[in-house]
């Protein structure tokens, strides 16, 4: 039986990375790209119009499946396939859960993400789900 990977991928640079370095160092596991679109967080989402929440959820879930895409490609160009998970709400939380959920063996994650990118050890994506994770975390930089 080979590995299960879960890779969270976002489309940056240290998330490019740590699929790649998946790919390349687990060559017989099976590897799954996770997008998490964020959901709005405080105190002006309970001013929000609930209809205008609706496209914004939807366009971040078109935006991520354009970026599961370029994954998909990437993966392509090691000669392995790749399968795509799009998930909604905190990054880190759904990480975690979908790893937990669906009997993940390893958690390959980039050091940080789009945001956060002047953080000098982790991004709190990274960190967060370093803390949490009940299975082994590789964290790519």
């Amino acid at each position: 039986m080979s590995d299960r990977l879960l890779v969270p991928y976002d489309g940056s640079g240290p998330a490019k990375d740590a699929l790649e370095y998946a790919l390349e160092k687990f060559p017989d596991a099976d590897v799954v790209a996770l997008y998490v679109a964020p959901v709005p967080e405080g105190y002006w989402v309970a001013f929000q119009d609930p209809e205008e929440r609706i496209p914004a959820a939807d366009r971040a879930r078109d935006n991520g499946r354009d970026i599961l895409d370029e994954a998909a490609e990437l993966a392509a160009d090691h000669g392995r396939n790749l399968d795509t998970e799009i998930a909604t709400g905190k990054p880190d939380h759904e990480i975690v859960d979908l790893a937990e959920e669906e009997a993940y063996d390893t958690i390959i994650i980039g050091s940080h993400g789009r945001e956060g990118i002047s953080r000098i050890l982790l991004g709190s994506v990274a960190e967060n789900v370093v803390r949490r994770s009940p299975i082994p975390v590789i964290v790519v930089r």
